[in-house]
């Protein structure tokens, strides 16, 4: 079966970037995983949570949410939330996981620009997540000369054939989630901490995705990687 791979910074990330395309791959038989590169430990406004509380809490709100969506697994890194910076253990990891996952498709944060659509400011850990992941996935997976340690483990260097790049100023590919939209904010909800006291997070959502044809679209910068 193919294989996909949804690389997030936080928590919830993924499921407000791919969570439709990657439940309708995974209702499809395709094999899909999430890695998660931060601990999720400033994700809260309520200053009595301790730390160690929401960051367990943050892994089991995402576990449930990957069985909301049919995904295989998920892996989480633990780096710090908030403080991501891109560094050589970083892109380190993520090829760990694409040579032992070996997805045929990677998708993760458009790391490009940092304002997007001129309405938001591209999160730090964001552009650092995207920026490890297309740079793990080329050149540094395919090489077998990077991290030779991996290779004595018996993990092969690996080609993945297409990126999806969420939140991108450049989308080229458009899915209709329209019949997954439910799915995708039951999901979404499984992130209590994040969104437990919004009593209207659901017709939030459905505002905000919903084009001007009535349609929910997830749009993608899409690279095909021939060689």
């Amino acid at each position: 079966m193919p294989t996909a791979l949804v690389i997030a910074a936080h928590p919830d990330d993924g499921e407000f970037g791919c969570a439709g395309y990657a439940a309708r791959l995974a209702s499809q038989g395709w094999d899909v995983y999430f890695l998660v590169t931060t601990n999720g430990a400033k994700g809260t406004e309520d200053r009595a949570m301790p730390r160690e509380r929401l960051i367990a809490q943050r892994v089991e709100e995402q576990r449930e949410a990957c069985r909301r969506l049919g995904a295989r697994d998920v892996f989480f890194l633990g780096f710090e939330d908030g403080e991501l910076a891109y560094t050589r253990e970083l892109v380190e990891r993520i090829v760990w996981h694409l040579r032992f996952l070996r997805p045929q498709t990677v998708l993760t944060h458009d790391p490009t620009d940092i304002i997007i659509r001129d309405s938001f400011i591209n999160h730090p850990d964001h552009r650092a997540t995207g920026t490890a992941a297309l740079d793990a996935v080329y050149p540094t997976a395919r090489d077998h000369l990077n991290f030779p340690e991996h290779l004595a483990a018996g993990l092969e260097p690996h080609k993945v054939r297409e990126v999806l790049l969420w939140n991108s100023n450049h989308p080229n590919f458009d899915v209709d989630v329209t019949d997954l939209v439910d799915l995708k904010i039951h999901a979404l909800s499984a992130h209590v901490s994040q969104f437990g006291k919004q009593e209207d997070f659901a017709a939030f959502s459905r505002e905000r995705w919903r084009n001007d044809d009535g349609r929910y679209l997830e749009r993608f910068r899409r690279l095909d990687l021939q060689f």
